[in-house]
Formats: structure tokens, C-alpha cells, sequence
């Protein structure tokens, strides 16, 4: 999630520059390059957590019901970790500058997550856990601790990265554009990498000692997975840590005492609100209730319903597999069509029937994964053969899920934040606090379905179908709100605020 301040980043440091030096010098396009490029390390693990980590935590014993629950700390770190970042980084007056401290400890902090995470269940054995049962406690607790101080870490790393950027372009707009395209770029090559990666089965041979007593081939791909995800973030973050200067703050460029705290400001714009930023916010967390259930459990609805696996066995493993295969085409897609975006904005008239039209197609995908499962079913009642290896037809029927899916996500990555930037500049609202406020109704649906969506589930019988109806349901909402109830803004405003939010994430 985006900090409430980041968006604030390069207006302060730039009229520090300005008081101090006079017009300020924005750096060359090199360096905005080489920090855009954390994007990638930051992306190529977030991709590995999205696509392996439900499905591994069901194989140390946590049942489908509850592990949902473990996700509630992405939305509650976007919440509380990325304002806090953002607040104090642009007030640091640490001498090695305001974004590299947090980059750093970011990047270290990540390296820490990923060994708890990774080698949960040697440290759950060599604690105590009886590894021929179901349920490994004490592996679970060292995933759940190491699940958190990553998310932790990513938002640590992504709010300074991104107000870096910002710092580096010193107001020069063109330049905060390109270095907008270069961090979208990463982002992409990260995703597309780490999607790749979760879905190669025999990754873990490149270090066999990956594969213990306690750690199963699927285990012991996750941890070689997680140890390239480390050694990339790690090169690509020295390298811009020790090539890029980082200017700190001076004390004397602002007065402690008058400044708001980051919740004070947020909360303060909540209250400035007009209307039009109050719709677009009802829609946005419609719409993510609807988008939450796929990012918890795409790959585990591929493993369970799809190739007819349980957690654990070789069947389900083949079905996470070929889910992250399909979240790759998903990135590839969500690339290619980030580009479109805008012209696709005019060609339907206004991007938010744009809005409204990709929410009509999420919420027929989101349908049709009921068709694939009912088929997917059939089939191996017909030929119990087809567990774990379902027909050609199903799995090409998935691969164009994933693919379709990725319409509709890059543009809700895109327009709320450009609708935000357009509502808020209509009010005189400033566009940071402006995005923060939006964050919100982001993280707050979030949270709603990492709390409900496994007990929905299991009210229903248990599997991934309940909750990814209940997605199409609220997608198709989303679109008929969007269409119905937002205010159209002019074309000239929608252009310059595709390009000032065309890199908004939701992690």
C-alpha cells in the first residue's frame, strides 16, 4: 500500500532544495532507474508469497478454514507500517539520508522473514515437532512470525522506494513519470520472475540441501525460491544504496511542533472529504472484497478443486504449480495492458465506465471458475487418473482465467487512484493524503475477508467456491456502482491522472 506521505516526498525536498540552493536539480534518469529496479527484489517475493505461501501453510497442518487468517497482516502493515515509514522517513535527519536507512533494514529485515519462512519446518523438527503428523505447531509459529516481518519488510522497502523516486525528480514531472514507468517496469519483471520460479518443480536441485528430513520437495523448492528472492533484493538494494545519494533532512527545514502526526493527517483529510471521493471509496472496497478471495486462494483453488489434491500431496502440488504458471501469463497481461489503460479510457468513454465494464468481466471470470471446477470434478469421477493431471481442455480453461484475469487488474491498479488524484484536485485536496485516504478503503476489505472468508467457506462446505462467488457478486457491484454513481471527470484531467497514478499497487 501506498504511504499517506510518500506522494508528499518530492514536493518537501523540493522546496528544501529551493531554500536552500535555489531551483532544484532533479538527478539523472540513471539513478531513478537503479532505484526503480528494487521494485523487482520487492515484487519476485511478493509474487512467491502470493502464489506458494497458502498453500504451504496448509502442509504443516493449517486447516483451509483458518489460514486466511495469516493474511490479515498484509492489510494491517499497509495500514499502520507504510504511514509510520513514510512519516518519520521524511523527517529523518540521519546522516546517510531519509530512504536509504529504511531501504536497507528493509532489505535486511527480508532476508530475516524469508529464513523463518523458508525453514519453518527444520526449526518446527529440530524444536520438537513430530513430523509424521498432520499438524507441526511449533513450524507453524516460526512461518506465522516470519509471515508477518515480511510483509512488514515489503512495506518498509516500497513506501521509501517510491518516495525516493520522488526525492530524485525534485518536481520536475516529466522525469517523476519516467520514473513512475521504470518502477512499473520492475514490478512486472519481478512478478513475471517469481511466478516463474514457484513454478518449476525441480528449482530445488540447484541446492540440494534444501531438501531435509522435515522439508518435502515442495518445501524445499519454496526455499530455494525465497533464497533467489533474497540474493536479488540484495544486489539490486547495495547497488542502489551505495550509487544513489540520499539527501537527509536538516532540523532547521521544518519546526517539529507544528507538524501533525501521520494518523493526525490522515485522519484529518477523512474529515475534508467531499462526496465524490466518498463514492469512489464505497466502490473501491466493494471491489476489493470481491479481488481478495482470488489473491488468497488462486493457487490453492488450482491445487484442491482444479487437479484434486489435498494439502501436502504430490496432486496438490502439481495444481500450485500450474497456478503460479498462470499468475505469470497473469503478469504478463496485467504489463501489456497497463499500457492500454488510458487509450482504452477513451475508447469506452471515461475511465470509469472503463471501470465498470473490466468489473463485469472479473465478475463473469470469477463465475466461470464454478464451471471449471464442476468440469474439473466430473472428470476425475469419470477417470480417477485425472487426479493431479486434469484434461488438456482444464487446464487451457485455467491458463485463460488467469490470462482474462489480468484485464480487469491492471486497470484497478490504475484508475481509483487516477479517479482519487481527479476528485481530490477538485476539491483542493492534496494528492498524497488524497491516495492514503483511498488506502483505506483498500486495506479495510482486506482485513474483512482474511477474517471471514475461511469460516464463509467452511459454512458452505469447506474448498475455495464460496468465497470466490461471493468475489463475483461484489465485482458485478463494483461495476454497476462505478458506472452509476461516480462523477465523470473531464478527459484532460483523466489523462494527467492516469499518468501520476499508473504505478499504484495493492500490496
Amino acid at each position: 500500500m501506498e504511504s499517506p506521505t510518500s506522494a508528499k516526498s518530492a514536493k518537501s525536498f523540493s522546496q528544501s532544495l529551493e531554500a536552500n540552493h535555489g531551483q532544484p536539480q532533479s538527478s539523472p534518469l540513471s539513478k531513478m532507474f537503479v532505484v526503480a529496479s528494487i521494485a523487482a527484489g520487492i515484487q519476485f517475493g511478493w509474487a512467491l508469497q502470493l502464489s506458494l505461501l497458502t498453500p504451504y501453510v496448509q502442509t504443516l497442518g493449517v486447516p483451509h478454514t483458518w489460514a486466511a487468517f495469516i493474511w490479515l497482516c498484509g492489510p494491517i502493515s499497509g495500514l499502520l507500517v507504510q504511514p509510520i515509514v513514510g512519516y518519520y522517513s521524511d523527517r529523518s535527519t540521519c546522516r546517510f539520508g531519509r530512504r536509504r536507512p529504511f531501504i536497507f533494514f528493509g532489505a535486511i529485515a527480508v532476508a530475516l522473514a524469508v529464513f523463518l519462512i523458508g525453514y519453518a519446518s527444520d526449526i518446527g523438527h529440530s524444536a520438537g515437532d513430530d513430523i509424521t503428523k498432520k499438524t507441526r505447531p511449533r513450524a507453524v509459529v516460526c512461518f506465522v512470525l516470519g509471515f508477518w516481518v515480511l510483509d512488514v519488510a515489503n512495506n518498509m522497502l516500497q513506501g521509501p522506494c517510491r518516495a525516493f523516486l520522488g526525492d530524485l525528480a525534485a518536481g520536475d514531472h516529466k522525469k517523476m513519470r519516467l520514473g513512475n514507468a521504470f518502477f512499473s517496469f520492475f514490478m512486472a519483471v519481478g512478478q513475471v520472475l517469481g511466478y516463474a520460479a514457484g513454478s518449476y518443480s525441480k528449482l530445488y536441485r540447484i541446492f540440494p540441501f534444501t531438501e531435509t528430513e522435515a522439508c518435502n520437495v515442495f518445501c524445499a523448492n519454496l526455499k530455494t525460491c525465497f533464497i533467489f528472492s533474497v540474493v536479488l533484493l540484495m544486489i539490486i538494494a547495495v547497488c542502489a544504496l551505495l550509487y544513489v545519494k540520499d539527501e537527509p533532512k536538516k532540523a532547521e527545514d521544518f519546526d517539529e511542533d507544528k507538524q501533525p502526526s501521520c494518523f493526525g493527517e490522515v485522519f484529518g483529510a477523512v474529515r475534508e472529504l467531499k462526496k465524490p471521493m466518498w463514492l469512489l471509496m464505497l466502490v473501491t472496497a466493494v471491489n476489493w472484497v470481491g479481488w481478495f478471495p482470488y489473491f488468497l486462494f488462486d493457487t490453492d483453488w488450482m491445487g484442491r478443486e482444479v487437479y484434486g489434491g489435498e494439502a501436502g500431496d504430490d496432486s496438490y502440488a502439481n495444481g500450485v504449480r500450474a497456478g503460479s504458471m498462470g499468475l505469470m501469463i497473469n503478469a504478463i497481461v496485467l504489463g501489456v495492458m497497463s499500457l492500454a489503460v488510458e487509450p482504452m479510457g477513451r475508447l469506452v468513454g471515461g475511465v470509469k465506465r472503463l471501470w465498470g465494464i473490466v468489473n463485469i468481466i472479473l465478475a463473469v471470470a470469477f463465475a466461470m471458475t464454478l464451471v471449471i471446477t464442476r468440469k474439473a470434478e466430473h472428470g476425475r469421477m469419470l477417470n480417477p487418473a485425472a487426479v493431479g493431471n486434469p484434461s488438456e481442455g482444464i487446464k487451457i480453461s485455467t491458463m485463460l482465467f488467469f490470462a482474462v484475469v489480468g484485464i480487469p487488474l491492471a486497470v484497478n491498479y490504475s484508475v481509483p487512484f487516477a479517479l482519487a488524484s481527479i476528485y481530490c484536485s477538485d476539491s483542493g485536496a492534496g494528492q498524497g493524503l488524497s491516495l492514503g485516504v483511498l488506502n483505506l478503503a483498500i486495506v479495510v476489505p482486506q482485513m474483512l475477508v482474511s477474517a471471514l472468508s475461511g469460516p464463509w467457506d467452511n459454512l458452505f462446505g469447506g474448498g475455495n467456491m464460496p468465497a470466490f462467488m461471493a468475489g463475483a457478486v461484489c465485482a458485478a457491484l463494483s461495476a454497476v456502482l462505478a458506472i452509476v454513481l461516480l462523477p465523470s471527470p473531464k478527459a484532460e484531467d483523466e489523462a494527467r491522472a492516469a499518468a501520476m497514478a499508473t504505478t499504484a499497487s495493492f500490496h
